[in-house]
């Protein structure tokens, strides 16, 4: 069951997926109609799953699941990434790969592998002030408050020493 992820409460479970590059504006509607018609499809053996996405920064897709009405299971899991693995082949884009970082360099957003971005922080040319994207955040709460914020502030903290 498609909802409107503002509708969704803030305990609602995440799954962030970072693209490597930035989608077009053709790819981000495609992308979009493909997420409504994969939610309104979603289910738990079989039990509708109330569910809703976000995507910013042309290059972030979240989704978002009220467990209060029904649990995601493994076969649930496991249709949702099916769902982003065929994204990832339909547009030659990574989404998966959890050892990247994503960070703001003014107002673009700029993608590194975490080799990279560690020498980056070594080199000094990212700070603790540099506002990085913390896709381990596990609910809408945390979406709000902790997952874009100072390097200083996230588990990125631990490469600018």
């Amino acid at each position: 069951m498609l909802v409107d992820f503002k509708e969704l409460p803030d305990t609602a479970r995440i799954w962030i997926y970072q693209a490597n590059r930035s989608f077009t504006s053709e790819e981000l509607d495609e992308i979009k109609n493909k997420l409504e018609a994969f939610i309104t499809q979603w289910t738990a053996h079989g039990a509708d799953l109330k569910a809703g996405f976000d995507i910013k920064y042309k290059r972030f897709i979240t989704i978002a699941l009220d467990q209060d009405m029904n649990q995601a299971t493994g076969c649930s899991i496991d249709a949702s990434v099916h769902f982003i693995q065929q994204l990832e082949t339909d547009y030659k884009v990574d989404l998966m790969d959890k050892m990247n970082v994503s960070y703001k360099q003014g107002e673009f957003v700029a993608y590194k592998t975490l080799t990279d971005f560690r020498k980056m922080a070594k080199n000094r040319s990212v700070s603790p002030n540099t506002i990085v994207f913390n896709n381990l955040v596990t609910n809408i709460a945390e979406y709000k408050t902790d997952w874009e914020v100072p390097a200083k502030d996230s588990w990125h903290n631990r490469f600018l020493n």
